[in-house]
C-alpha cells in the first residue's frame, strides 16, 4: 500500500473533499453542515487539517488542534480521523498515524490524544496497536 502514498496538511481550499469523506463518520450531517463546520474549524490558529492521498486521491483526514495541558504540556489532539471504507484494514491507518507522529514530533508536541466512540471498538484496537493507551473518560453535554 505504500506505492504512491502521499501526506499533505490541507486547506479550506480543500473543503468539499474533506466533507466527502466526513460524510462516511457522520452519515447524519449534510455535506454542507460539514463544509461550514469545517470554514468555522480553519479559522482557528490552533486547528490543522492533516491528509493522505493515493495516486492523488484523498483517501483519508484527521483534524489536528494544538493544546496545551498542565499533565502534558504541548499536545496534539487529533480528531475526526478518517479513512475511506475501500481502503480500511489495508495499512493505511498505520501508515498515517506514522506520518502525524512524526510530524508531531517535528514540532515539539510532547503528547497526540484523541478521543474515539465508545461504540467503535475497531478503532480501539487499532490505537492500542499504534500505542495509544485509555487514560480517562470523555464527558459530553449537548447544550
Amino acid at each position: 500500500m505504500k506505492s504512491n502514498i502521499e501526506y499533505a496538511i490541507l486547506s479550506k481550499n480543500e473543503i468539499a473533499a474533506i466533507a466527502i469523506l466526513g460524510k462516511q463518520l457522520n452519515p447524519k450531517l449534510t455535506e454542507e453542515e460539514l463544509q461550514d463546520n469545517l470554514i468555522q474549524m480553519f479559522a482557528f490558529d490552533n486547528y490543522i487539517c492533516f491528509g493522505i492521498f493515493q495516486d492523488g486521491q484523498l483517501i483519508g483526514i484527521s483534524s489536528g488542534w494544538t493544546t496545551i495541558r498542565f499533565y502534558s504540556g504541548k499536545q496534539l489532539e487529533v480528531d475526526n480521523v478518517i479513512i475511506d471504507e475501500a481502503y480500511q484494514s489495508k495499512g493505511v491507518g498505520k501508515l498515517f498515524f506514522e506520518y502525524i507522529e512524526d510530524w508531531a514530533k517535528k514540532h515539539s508536541y510532547k503528547t497526540i490524544e484523541l478521543n474515539t466512540y465508545v461504540q467503535n471498538s475497531k478503532s480501539h484496537k487499532f490505537y492500542y496497536n499504534q500505542g495509544f493507551s485509555i487514560l480517562g473518560f470523555h464527558f459530553w453535554k449537548q447544550l
